[in-house]
């Protein structure tokens, strides 16, 4: 774990700004249109929705996995300010939707424990299926960090090429024992840290779980900072909860995958979510 000494004697820290992007009058004017699109609601925050996962699920596709255009046909219902999806997926079912919300392309399948990485989308690929952004996830604090670290940079300055944001999607693994994501605030901190040094246009961490810790890490970044669903929880109250929280917090949204298409309900939730990020 790496230390960046926020969290001991940290100043009071400013407001939050509405909405936060890196130097935005410098922003040429297709990336600022794109980035408008996905945050324009007059809250300035996002509630979008991932639909992304493609490894992780070695075993079986949960429910809410297994029919993908029905799941998009649900989540379409509501709507969110944004889907999120591979590009394969996109290619198959998003033109009977295409131009009603903003649609970000993943570029990266990735297993928590470093089995699998590969990329399969680059930004002119995501340009072609009319998306307003690529989104990047990747891991940090294992063995192979650095090649994650490469991997978003990369993507970054081909994206830069075409005016194409990039969302970074950042997660910290602990590689005692099995490796596993974590949310401690030290190890988020840094996962933040490597989106901003990277380039990332907008980054999506997972929540500490503590408003206050929470607060100090969105304050150190020039960009957008979004707050990853998590893990299934066990009531849907404790999903609210965690993203009520992340708000608080002043993350600038929310990035929600198995918390929605794993409800059995998916447009009563997305509701839900979207009035408690949009409030």
């Amino acid at each position: 774990m790496r230390s960046l000494t926020l969290f001991a004697n940290t100043p009071e820290f400013r407001e939050p700004a509405t909405l936060r992007f890196k130097e935005e009058e410098k922003l040429n004017l297709a990336k600022r249109t794109r980035l408008g699109r996905i945050f324009s609601q007059p809250s300035g925050r996002i509630c979008s929705v991932a639909i992304d996962h493609f490894v992780g699920y070695s075993q079986k596709l949960p429910p809410g996995l297994r029919n993908v255009p029905e799941t998009i046909r649900e989540i379409l219902e509501v709507p969110p300010d944004a889907i999120t999806m591979l590009k394969g997926m996109a290619k198959g079912t998003w033109a009977p939707y295409a131009g009603k919300i903003p649609l970000i392309i993943q570029s990266v399948c990735f297993e928590a424990d470093d089995s699998v990485f590969e990329m399969l989308a680059e930004p002119t690929e995501a340009l072609d299926l009319g998306a307003d952004a690529i989104a990047c996830a990747i891991g940090v604090c294992g063995p192979k960090e650095s090649d994650y670290i490469r991997a978003l940079s990369g993507l970054v300055r081909e994206a830069e090429k075409v005016n194409l944001p990039v969302i970074a999607h950042i997660y910290p693994r602990d590689y005692h024992g099995l490796p596993k994501i974590v949310h401690d605030p030290e190890n988020i901190l840094w996962a933040v840290r490597v989106g901003i040094e990277c380039g990332a246009d907008v980054i999506k961490v997972p929540y500490t779980g503590d408003v206050e810790s929470f607060t100090k890490i969105v304050e150190t970044s020039p960009v957008p900072v979004v707050a990853a669903g998590g893990p299934k929880t066990e009531t849907q109250e404790e999903a609210y909860d965690l993203i009520r929280g992340a708000i608080q917090a002043g993350a600038q949204g929310a990035t929600i995958g198995r918390n929605i298409w794993g409800s059995g309900n998916i447009p009563q939730v997305l509701s839900r979510f979207m009035e408690i990020i949009h409030a």
